[in-house]
């Protein structure tokens, strides 16, 4: 864990001299006007929000966090290294599509995604969405090296009390992997719920530190459907359990007040990481796997 930690904040003061290679988006639909925050009492601006909530990008994919009770984390591969945000938004055309730019391929549905934060409730052992609220706010900020988006859910009814749950994406220019917190704000620990989840076409690798996915996601909205591989890099030490369930893997944590994980996505037609077999050699990699 070290390891990663020294190289990421080596890229941010490298970048802090350089090109960052990051990007925001955070804007109503329909408008070009980026905003750095946006708020809602009802805390469901899904339809209303280009890309349905906040977005950030690196060279290598696209991340979202969903503006409603889901606030599920997914990913918009791309096929070369780029920032496409800003050109094609979440969903290009067929057209730019042929031209190389990346798709929406990632199915979330009502699962987690990759890496998105909701609570468990270790009495009843179900998953807690981010919900009710009685305000949440997205908010995206690009500064030197680096990129995030955050949303605050607010008023949430959990275990007897009220408490406030921020969750934050990060991405660093020239470094693939994006990292996701989650801030209990709260007087008391909490359980939280993260992981990854997968479909009938996609392979899965398990590891102690890690799960990743590869394969075609059964998503309607790209010109042609590619196998793309998405992760999950963890300490196990953080976990109380972790199980395969129907659509996605569950990662409870331990009673806690923060949590923090990686993320990753790599697709077919990029030119180093484009089998199931190459992304897990580059997960391995990473020094954050045992």
């Amino acid at each position: 864990m070290k390891s990663i930690l020294i190289v990421l904040l080596t890229f941010v003061t490298i970048c802090s001299y350089s090109q960052n290679k990051t990007d925001i988006s955070l804007k109503w639909k329909d408008t070009d006007e980026q905003k750095t925050e946006i708020s809602s009492e009802t805390g469901d601006l899904y339809k209303k929000l280009e890309h349905h909530g906040p977005a950030i990008e690196n060279e290598w994919m696209g991340l979202r966090l969903y503006f409603d009770h889901k606030v599920a984390v997914d990913v918009y591969n791309k096929t070369r290294p780029g920032l496409e945000l800003a050109e094609a938004g979440w969903y290009p055309t067929e057209e730019q599509q042929n031209e190389g730019l990346g798709a929406d391929q990632y199915k979330v549905g009502s699962t987690v995604g990759m890496g998105g934060v909701r609570l468990w409730n270790p009495e009843t052992k179900e998953e807690m969405f981010l919900d009710p609220v009685t305000k949440r706010t997205a908010r995206v900020k690009k500064e030197a090296g680096i990129s995030y988006m955050e949303v605050l859910s607010e008023g949430i009814p959990y275990m007897g009390d009220t408490i406030d749950v921020l969750v934050r994406v990060t991405v660093f220019s020239g470094h693939r992997e994006a990292k996701v917190e989650a801030f209990a704000l709260s007087s008391n620990p909490v359980y939280f719920l993260t992981g990854i989840n997968y479909h009938d076409k996609t392979e899965v690798r398990q590891s102690d530190n890690f799960i990743c996915t590869w394969g075609i996601h059964p998503e309607d909205v790209a010109a042609v459907q590619l196998n793309i591989g998405g992760a999950v890099l963890f300490n196990p030490d953080d976990f109380a359990s972790i199980t395969k369930e129907e659509k996605q893997f569950e990662l409870v944590s331990e009673p806690t007040k923060y949590l923090s994980l990686w993320v990753t996505s790599a697709c077919e037609k990029e030119e180093e990481i484009n089998s199931l077999e190459s992304f897990v050699r580059y997960i391995e990699g990473l020094g954050l796997t045992k």
